[in-house]
């Protein structure tokens, strides 16, 4: 086997990753100029400047390029929640598994602003979104459990993950519409640190 013969599934995977991020982002800009009912598949493939069956190789309708993204993924966030130190508390190995996920959406700001201003102007993308969430928060609920060594009854494995849920998704939302540059990092750490601390009441604006 020659190096190139090694290399192709590398340029292969990189291909499909542009496509699929040339997908999004045309679908993520069409929709914010035009509206989430005056935009087709058609439209979306040809701001990409590819086929509409290209576009159904990577997603299965209009929403799903809208909400769809690989840091979004669960099963590596489960995954690094499994192995996060037995040590730290269950909160926090929640804020550990959500590390590299943090690092991808930072790493494309833009396009994440953008995706949460479009689903914020059309809420009938949300329980897309939520669905696809639900999947992977019921297995983080799993993995608490097993760490904390109860049963899945117990209440309090699932008021960690859905806790952590809000704290993460506030924090991407104040990164995301403001003016602040700090890294989303920050944001995540601040919320996660507020929850541990029992929320206490800030100080008043003076």
């Amino acid at each position: 086997m020659t190096d190139t013969d090694h290399a192709a599934p590398g340029r292969r995977d990189r291909k499909k990753a542009q496509t699929r991020a040339a997908l999004t982002a045309a679908a993520l800009r069409l929709v914010a100029e035009r509206g989430l009912e005056h935009v087709t598949v058609e439209e979306i493939s040809e701001a990409a400047d590819v086929s509409s069956r290209t576009f159904f190789n990577y997603f299965t309708c209009k929403d799903e390029a809208l909400t769809d993204d690989p840091a979004l993924d669960g099963n590596p966030v489960v995954a690094r929640l499994a192995a996060a130190p037995a040590q730290v508390s269950a909160l926090q190995a929640v804020r550990v598994a959500l590390d590299e996920s943090v690092d991808s959406i930072q790493a494309d700001r833009e396009l994440w602003r953008l995706r949460l201003t479009v689903i914020t102007q059309n809420p009938a993308l949300l329980p897309r979104l939520v669905a696809g969430n639900s999947a992977t928060e019921q297995a983080m609920v799993a993995v608490v459990a097993t760490r904390l060594g109860v049963g899945l009854d117990h209440g309090h494995p699932p008021l960690v993950v859905a806790v952590a849920g809000a704290a993460f998704r506030t924090a991407m939302l104040r990164w995301a519409a403001g003016d602040d540059e700090r890294p989303l990092h920050d944001f995540v750490d601040e919320a996660f640190a507020a929850i541990a601390a029992g929320l206490p009441d800030p100080p008043a604006f003076s």
